[in-house]
């Protein structure tokens, strides 16, 4: 059983986007090639000094930054992949994520989660650094400082998505369990900040179920109520035609 269950997730979230991939060609997912191309040109613009300085000012955000001013700059830092990571992983991470995501859930609940995801996590590092060290949750001031930019919370708060949206039951527990692990085992600012938008998006996405299925169940109450009501007419009229 557990055998089928993994392969149904598999066909869910990679054969059927990958169908619709094959039939449609690069206009099926025109958002994921975009994003994969916005990080590409922040890489390259990143090896200019002065390069550093204008995605510096259009992106980088930091904790210590005015609220005001990580607001404005949280959509463009979505796309500034981290120095200190290989770039090629964040490029092979968005195309498949975002590919996926699109084809999915939609060009624009896919772009409105990875905002959502890429947004908490850069606001629990404000409240996280505000607590202090000294405290649950609370890390040191310091790491106000340090640059915090990347998709890679956007990729898995979509991977949260896609699988709470197509009940991947399996995929759902290895997401939240590489990330987990990555904390317990080398506890940083970044693993953090993953896990809290995982948790933003996976709220987000669960309410819009709910609401979702509450509008649909109360479609369907106000077309049985409106039968209801038209069929004792119908066999009035009937009794009586019946009587007459």
């Amino acid at each position: 059983m557990r055998g089928n269950a993994f392969k149904g997730e598999c066909v869910r979230v990679f054969v059927v986007p990958y169908r619709v991939l094959r039939r449609r060609g690069p206009a099926a997912i025109p958002l994921a090639l975009v994003a994969t191309f916005l990080v590409a040109l922040f890489h390259i613009v990143q090896q200019f000094d002065w390069g550093k300085d204008l995605t510096r000012i259009l992106g980088g955000v930091r904790a210590d930054l005015p609220w005001w001013l990580a607001l404005l700059r949280t959509p463009v830092s979505l796309f500034v992949p981290a120095p200190d990571l290989p770039v090629w992983g964040a490029l092979a991470q968005v195309l498949i994520v975002f590919a996926i995501a699109e084809i999915l859930l939609g060009r624009a609940r896919t772009l409105v989660i990875a905002y959502l995801a890429t947004l908490a996590g850069t606001m629990a590092a404000r409240a996280m650094i505000a607590l202090g060290p000294d405290r649950v949750l609370g890390i040191d001031p310091a790491l106000g400082h340090v640059l915090d930019t990347g998709p890679s919370a956007a990729v898995v708060g979509l991977a949260v998505a896609v699988a709470w949206t197509e009940r991947a039951v399996i995929l759902m527990a290895v997401v939240w369990g590489l990330m987990i692990a990555e904390v317990a085992w080398k506890p940083n600012l970044a693993g953090r900040e993953h896990l809290i938008g995982m948790a933003a998006v996976l709220v987000y996405v669960v309410v819009a179920d709910t609401v979702r299925r509450g509008r649909e169940v109360g479609d369907a109450v106000e077309w049985t109520a409106g039968n209801d009501i038209a069929r004792p007419v119908g066999v009035s009229a009937e009794s009586r035609s019946a009587r007459g």
